[in-house]
């Protein structure tokens, strides 16, 4: 982590890359509603409906200022589409 304030990627904070959570991922549905609560009542994040983990909320990476790098379900820093392997 740079420690250096990055932009915001150009989509709502509702919504995470399709490298983070594919449209097709059996749990979207749920996690994206357990993501919206949390972003509702402005918690850190959620506990989601598949493993039980704690996951940050976009909301809360977004006040941090900064990706982390460590490949969040939901940074809103995320702006590339994703990589194709050759």
């Amino acid at each position: 982590m740079s420690g250096e304030r990055k932009p915001l990627a150009d989509r709502p904070l509702t919504e995470p890359h399709p490298s983070r959570l594919s449209s097709e991922h059996p749990d979207r549905p749920r996690i994206l509603a357990a993501h919206t609560a949390a972003l509702a009542a402005g918690e850190a994040g959620y506990l989601d409906p598949e493993s039980g983990l704690f996951v940050l909320s976009a909301g809360f990476l977004a006040r941090r200022g900064t990706c982390c790098g460590r490949g969040c379900r939901h940074c809103p820093y995320v702006d590339d589409p994703p990589s194709e392997q050759a």
